[in-house]
C-alpha cells in the first residue's frame, strides 16, 4: 500500500472518528436532557443511534490505527500505537490519542456489558466519554497534521466549547430540584 494512500486513510479515519466521538457525546447529552421533549422519536431509536455512533467511532479509530501501522512514512510499530509515550513521532500528542483509544474501548465495552454492571459503575465509566472527547481533541491538535489548518482548529474549538457548555448545562439541569 502506498505511503500516501495510508496517510490519507489514517488522516481521514482519525477526523471521522473524532467527529463521531463529538456527535456521540452531543447525542448523549440530548438523551440525558430530553432536549427534544415530546416531539422526539421513541427512546429506543435515540439510544440506538447513540450506540451506533459510539460503535462507528470505535471502528474508525481502528481504521485510523491500522492505517498508521501500515504507513511507511512514520514507521509506527504496535508498541508505538499501544503504549503512551513510546512513539518517537510527537510522543505526547500520540500518547493523548492512545489514552483516548483506551477510554473509547472502556466506554464501549462497559456499554455492551451494561446489563451486567451496577448502574453506578456504568455511569462513572460512561462519564469518561467527556474526557475521551477532550483527549481526542488534544490528540487532533497536538499530533494531527491538520492542526495547522484554521478550519479543523476552529471546528475543534467551537465543538469543544459547545460540548463543555452542554455538559455544564446538563449537570446544572439535573442538579436543580424539580418543583413539587
Amino acid at each position: 500500500m502506498s505511503s500516501q494512500l495510508t496517510w490519507y486513510v489514517a488522516r481521514a479515519a482519525g477526523l471521522v472518528a473524532w467527529t463521531l466521538v463529538l456527535t456521540s457525546v452531543l447525542w448523549g447529552l440530548v438523551l440525558a436532557t430530553r432536549l427534544l421533549g415530546r416531539r422526539q422519536p421513541g427512546p429506543a431509536w435515540l439510544l440506538s443511534m447513540h450506540r451506533h455512533l459510539g460503535a462507528l467511532a470505535l471502528v474508525f479509530t481502528g481504521v485510523h490505527v491500522g492505517a498508521i501501522l501500515l504507513d511507511s512514512f512514520v514507521h509506527f510499530g504496535f508498541v508505538d500505537a499501544l503504549v503512551p509515550l513510546a512513539s518517537q513521532w510527537h510522543p505526547v500528542g500520540v500518547a493523548w490519542g492512545i489514552v483516548g483509544m483506551y477510554l473509547l474501548v472502556a466506554v464501549e465495552v462497559t456499554s455492551l456489558a451494561r446489563r451486567r454492571l451496577a448502574p453506578s459503575v456504568w455511569r462513572r465509566v460512561h462519564l469518561l466519554s467527556y474526557g475521551l472527547f477532550v483527549v481526542s481533541t488534544v490528540h487532533l491538535l497536538a499530533a494531527g497534521t491538520d492542526a495547522r489548518e484554521l478550519i479543523p482548529v476552529g471546528v475543534a474549538a467551537a465543538a469543544g466549547t459547545a460540548a463543555i457548555f452542554a455538559g455544564v448545562a446538563t449537570w446544572w439541569w439535573r442538579a436543580v430540584p424539580e418543583p413539587v
